[in-house]
C-alpha cells in the first residue's frame, strides 16, 4: 500500500471496493522495501550471535498472554514470539501485509475480506489456518475480554471462516480505518485452543527460557516463513527498570540495546564511541491522568485549573532537554493524517488559581509517579508541583515502586503519571484511551457525544468532513477531558556500536518493537 493509496482512502469521495486491496506481490514488495530501509545504514547483514537487550517496562505481574500486555517488555516479547495480521509501516501511515496477505472491503465499508497467508507454521509444528485467526481475534472480543485491543474490535458483528485461508469480518458500522485496528500490538495469531500464555506463535523467535518480569531468552525459529528477517541466533531480554543501571549495562557491554534513555543524560553519553543514541520523533506522549469518576477530578473547573497550572515549555526544556515538543492535552500531533491545529495551551497560574478557587477544593492533591511511568517522570512530577504551587494548588508527589506500577497504580489511582505510545490513526489513539467503553480509559472520562463523533468520522470518506469531526472530538477532549498531556516525546534508544541495522520507526521505540527482525551483530 503506497502513501497515495492511504491518502486516497482517507479523502477520496469515490472509494472503490478494492481501494484497500493489497496483493500477495505487494506483500512481498512491502516486506522487501522495509528490509532495505532498515539496512540502509549498515548493509550486508550477518547471521548468528546472541543479542542482549536491557529494557524498562517490565514487572513481576507481566504475562505472555497478549490480551494482558500493558508495558514495553511484554509488548516486545509478544512481537518476538508472534506475528500480526497487518503491521503499521515504519513511516506511520502505510500498512504492511503480514499473516493477512491481502484484503478488500465492500462499498459500504462494513464487510472486510482477508486472505490469510498459507505455508506458515506455529512453534509447535502446527500449520496456521483461518481457524487460528478466528480464535485469536475472538480472544480480544466480547464482554469478558480484558484485552486493551477490545475497543478496536468492539464493532465487529461477525467473523466467518471462508476455507483454510480466508476470513470475512462484518462490522456493525462502517469503518474506513478498520485494517489499522488490526495493527494493535496485542493482536497476534495464536493456535486455536491455546491457553493464551504459552508463548507459542508464528514469530521469528520461539521461547526458550522465561522468568516473568526479569529475564527472557528466545531462539531463532528455523521454520519461520520470512527468510530475510531475524539474523541473530538468540535474544536475551533483561528487565532493567532503573535508568542508571540500564545505561551502565549498555556502556559496560552487558547489553547491545536499551530503551528509555532519560534526556538529561544524553549529553553525557555523546562522547562515548562505543554507543550511540538514536532519537525518533513520533507520537508517544506523556500524561498525568485524572480519573473523572472520582473526587476531586469530577469537577471540570479543577481539571482545567490543573491543565493551566503546568508549564509545558519548561517541562520540554528541563525534562526532555529539547527531545520533545509541547502538547495540548490531546494525543494527536501533526504526524497524524487529518490533524487540526489548536492554539497552544500556555502556563497561566493566575487563571488556574481562579478556577481552582471556583472548584471549591482545598487541601493537597496526590499525584502518583514512578521512574517506569516515563523517562524523567519523577522529576517531571516534582517540577509540576513547583509550577502548580504558584497557582495556590498543593500537589503531593507520591513516588511508587516500578514493580507493579502498571498493575497496581496506573488506571487505579485517581491521579497518576503515564505514557502512551502513538497509534496508526486518530481513531485508534482517541478510541483506545478516551472512548466511553474503552478498557484502558484511564481517565474514566465518558462522553457519548465524543463517541458519536468518532463513529461518524470513521464512517465517511470525505477528508474535509473527517477532519472536522476529529477536530471537534479533540477540542472536546482538550477542554473537558481528564488527561493533562504536556508533551510529546522523542523515543531515545541506546545502541551499541556492535549492533547494526537499527533504524527509527515513527510508531514506537525500539523500531516499533521489531528490532529482532532487522538488526544483526557485527563480526
Amino acid at each position: 500500500m503506497t502513501n497515495r493509496h492511504y491518502l486516497d482512502l482517507l479523502g477520496t469521495p469515490e472509494i472503490s471496493r478494492r481501494s484497500l486491496l493489497v496483493g500477495a506481490g505487494g506483500a512481498a514488495l512491502s516486506v522487501a522495501l522495509t528490509s532495505k530501509l532498515a539496512r540502509a545504514a549498515d548493509d550486508k547483514p550477518i547471521a548468528g550471535g546472541h543479542l542482549a537487550v536491557g529494557l524498562a517496562g517490565g514487572s513481576s505481574s507481566d504475562s505472555l498472554d497478549p490480551t494482558f500486555a500493558a508495558a514495553q517488555v511484554a509488548g516486545t516479547m509478544i512481537k518476538q514470539l508472534g506475528d500480526h495480521l497487518i503491521y503499521a509501516a515504519p513511516n506511520g501511515r502505510d500498512l504492511e501485509p503480514m499473516l493477512a496477505e491481502s484484503w478488500e472491503h465492500s462499498d459500504d465499508l462494513k464487510k472486510w475480506n482477508f486472505k490469510i497467508r498459507s505455508g506458515v507454521t506455529f512453534h509447535n509444528g502446527k500449520s496456521m489456518t483461518a481457524k487460528d485467526v478466528l480464535f485469536s481475534l475472538n480472544r480480544h472480543r466480547g464482554p469478558d475480554t480484558k484485552s486493551a485491543a477490545a475497543a478496536g474490535l468492539a464493532d465487529i458483528a461477525d467473523i466467518k471462516v471462508e476455507g483454510d485461508h480466508e476470513i470475512t469480518i462484518t462490522l456493525n458500522e462502517p469503518n474506513i480505518d478498520f485494517p489499522f485496528n488490526l495493527t494493535d500490538y496485542h493482536i497476534v495469531v495464536q493456535p486455536d485452543g491455546d491457553p493464551g500464555n504459552s508463548g507459542i506463535g508464528t514469530g521469528a523467535y520461539m521461547l526458550d527460557t522465561v522468568d516473568l518480569g526479569n529475564r527472557y531468552i528466545t531462539k531463532k525459529f528455523k521454520d519461520y516463513w520470512r527468510p530475510d528477517v531475524g539474523f541473530v541466533d538468540s535474544i536475551e531480554t533483561i528487565v532493567i527498570n532503573d535508568a542508571t543501571a540500564r545505561i551502565s549495562s549498555l556502556l559496560n557491554g552487558q547489553v547491545h540495546l536499551i530503551n528509555r534513555i532519560e534526556p538529561k543524560v544524553v549529553d553525557l553519553m555523546k562522547g562515548r564511541t562505543s554507543v550511540k543514541i538514536v532519537p525518533t520523533k513520533g507520537r508517544g506522549h506523556y500524561s498525568f491522568a485524572m480519573r473523572c469518576d472520582a473526587a476531586p477530578f469530577d469537577n471540570a473547573d479543577l481539571r482545567m485549573a490543573l491543565k493551566l497550572a503546568i508549564d509545558r515549555d519548561a517541562l520540554v526544556e528541563k525534562i526532555m532537554r529539547g527531545y520533545g515538543a509541547p502538547a495540548n492535552d490531546t494525543p494527536i500531533n501533526d504526524t497524524y493524517p487529518l490533524a487540526s491545529a489548536f492554539p497552544q495551551r500556555k502556563y497561566d497560574p493566575e487563571e488556574a488559581a481562579r478556577l481552582y478557587k471556583k472548584s471549591g477544593h482545598s487541601g493537597s492533591i496526590q499525584l502518583h509517579t514512578s521512574e517506569v511511568a516515563f523517562a524523567g517522570a519523577v522529576d517531571a512530577a516534582a517540577l509540576y508541583k513547583e509550577q502548580a504551587a504558584k497557582a495556590g494548588i498543593a500537589i503531593d508527589v507520591v513516588r511508587e515502586p516500578g514493580d507493579g506500577y502498571w498493575s497496581e497504580v496506573w488506571n487505579k489511582k485517581t491521579f497518576c503519571a503515564t505514557y502512551w505510545d502513538g497509534r496508526s490513526t486518530q481513531e485508534q489513539a482517541l478510541a483506545l484511551a478516551y472512548k466511553s467503553d474503552a478498557p484502558w480509559n484511564d481517565t474514566a472520562w465518558k462522553r457519548p457525544e465524543f463517541d458519536k463523533l468518532l463513529a461518524e468520522a470513521r464512517s465517511i470518506s470525505d477528508a474535509a468532513a473527517r477532519t472536522e469531526k476529529y477536530k471537534q472530538a479533540n477540542a472536546m477532549l482538550r477542554d473537558d477531558g481528564g488527561a493533562i498531556i504536556p508533551m510529546f516525546a522523542q523515543y531515545l534508544d541506546g545502541v551499541s556500536n556492535k549492533l547494526k541495522g537499527f533504524a527509527p520507526d515513527v510508531n514506537n521505540e525500539l523500531m516499533n518493537g521489531r528490532y529482532h527482525e532487522r538488526v544483526w551483530l557485527a563480526s
